[in-house]
């Protein structure tokens, strides 16, 4: 009760001023929503006819068993992952946090590639074991599984860096007290620790399973039938496109679905500590002889999700150099990546911080209603917010069309439920006594969030950018559609090759892509796994 008071109390003191901005970028989110609404309207109640269909349902079913099943393997490698890295003693602690992050930079049909070059029926791996065991033929790997695998292995970080945020500013005190009243270290994790990263477990769950569903080129690759996949083909290959948006229409309601069971698994309570002083530092649990299997579990998923794909890349790179192909250089699609994803992770996290601060200190319908709105763009495939914005932008807005701006717009819209997740947990954990007793002192409400919280709350500030930045640094159906004359990144760089079979060609800005997507992470895991002894 005691922190819903202090909400109530932070809120009286001028929280509507906030209501303007977040109106306005729930507005700009909406305009995918819009734009499939005006599609729809076009064949009146036919759509519902077109939609109506056996297929349909068949689609629907594998898009939430897919989205459920990754979500829940990724809980699985990244709670486990997470505990490790920050409360353990884990030998190369630092290297751990690095690589685990890492495979969010492969693009999901680069990664989708890997698999099946390594894991497929005559991958890598069936070549290895023909000689010395006589296998001539792995199993299949498309479908369901394959999708599973791929998504899993390049979607868990979400939710990683997530937990790993809200593990390094829990208060050690809570769990010291739970140990001096005689719980063991497996009680005080389940009945102290791990109700203090629902809110965590709930926002990157949220990203992983939206992720998931907007996902096109892994299911695509692995052939298996989702909503991004017939949405796409739908675009692509029918002249009437009534059915995709109508099918897009269709998402958006299990979008608003699972947003809503995300909000009743983050609850309403505070997560936040009720003293306003230091915070304890946190100490090192030794594993001991569980050193070994941590170790092993570690190197298991960074050769599966690192290892394996920069080895397959490595291989078509030195392939190609053999066989005398020119790989070329794409020096300016890595800066341009590089200068485009900052920009958009930059925009993203202002755009994000009154959604954040009106949803943990003034939750109320009208802000639950503004959240869910933002996550619109991050579920539907990329081609419909590309789609939507030539729409607009093309009839209201011809001079920014095809400009920087409307390509950091669609990012954007694509992505800011990244920055936002990130913010809202980080908040969760800011006591509002603290910004009440800098309201006492006489700050304004603007220099308590510049001075005050924000600092409080910079590493879910850094943790959203950097999310949005890997992520706009391998999209690709918006960048295809909306980007300046002659603008390339690494991302479109890599597809254009691909897309062609030279994948040797592909290589080298693949390589690349990763590097530039290192940049935030390497900083960000070295502070996060700082020696807070």
């Amino acid at each position: 009760m005691h922190g819903a008071a202090y909400r109530r109390r932070l809120s009286r003191q001028g929280g509507d001023l906030l209501y303007l901005p977040a109106a306005l970028i729930a507005v700009v989110v909406a305009l995918p929503l819009v734009y499939l609404g005006i599609r729809a309207s076009e064949a009146g109640t036919d759509v519902f006819d077109l939609l109506w269909r056996e297929r349909t349902a068949r689609i629907l079913r594998n898009s939430i068993v897919l989205a459920a099943t990754v979500t829940l393997a990724s809980v699985a490698i990244s709670l486990p992952l997470a505990w490790l890295q920050t409360r353990s003693d884990i030998p190369l602690r630092r290297f751990w946090m690095v690589t685990t992050v890492l495979p969010l930079a492969v693009p999901s049909y680069v990664g989708a590639y890997t698999v099946i070059a390594a894991l497929g029926p005559r991958g890598l791996l069936q070549g290895w074991l023909e000689g010395p065991f006589g296998i001539q033929r792995l199993p299949e790997i498309y479908g369901w599984f394959g999708a599973w695998l791929t998504l899993t292995l390049f979607t868990y970080p979400y939710l990683l860096l997530t937990l790993r945020t809200a593990l390094v500013n829990l208060d050690a005190s809570l769990e010291e007290a739970a140990r001096s009243s005689g719980y063991g270290p497996w009680a005080t994790f389940a009945f102290v620790t791990l109700p203090q990263l629902r809110p965590a477990l709930a926002t990157g769950s949220l990203l992983v399973a939206l992720y998931v569903l907007s996902d096109f080129g892994a299911v695509s690759l692995l052939q298996y039938d989702v909503f991004t996949r017939a949405i796409y083909n739908q675009y692509r290959s029918a002249f009437d496109r009534t059915l995709a948006a109508g099918l897009s229409l269709v998402l958006v309601v299990l979008i608003f679905l699972i947003l809503a069971l995300e909000a009743w698994l983050r609850g309403k309570r505070a997560y936040h500590r009720a003293t306003s002083g230091a915070t304890r530092p946190q100490r090192r649990v030794a594993l001991g002889r569980w050193t070994l299997p941590a170790l092993l579990g570690s190197a298991t998923v960074v050769l599966l999700a690192l290892v394996m794909p920069l080895g397959v890349i490595s291989y078509w790179l030195v392939r190609g150099v053999r066989a005398g192909q020119s790989l070329g250089f794409v020096w300016d699609a890595a800066r341009n990546t590089a200068y485009v994803s900052l920009l958009a992770a930059l925009v993203a996290v202002v755009a994000a911080a009154p959604l954040a601060i009106l949803s943990t200190r003034r939750p109320s319908r009208a802000t639950s209603l503004i959240e869910k709105i933002t996550y619109i763009g991050y579920a539907l495939p990329g081609i419909v917010v590309g789609l939507s914005l030539v729409f607009f932008g093309a009839r209201y807005l011809p001079r920014l069309y095809q400009t920087l701006a409307i390509l950091v717009v669609a990012y954007v819209i694509r992505f800011l439920p990244e920055a936002l997740g990130a913010l809202r947990v980080a908040l969760l954990q800011v006591s509002p006594r603290v910004e009440e007793a800098a309201r006492g002192l006489g700050y304004s409400r603007l220099r308590v969030w510049l001075t005050v919280t924000t600092p409080l709350a910079r590493a879910g500030v850094l943790s959203g950018a950097a999310l949005v930045f890997l992520t706009v640094a391998k999209e690709l159906p918006a960048t295809m559609l909306l980007r300046p004359t002659g603008f390339d990144t690494l991302a479109l760089s890599i597809w254009s090759a691909t897309s062609e079979g030279f994948w040797a060609r592909g290589a080298l800005p693949a390589l690349l892509l990763i590097v530039v997507a290192a940049i935030p992470l390497v900083p960000l895991a070295l502070r996060d796994g700082g020696d807070r002894r």
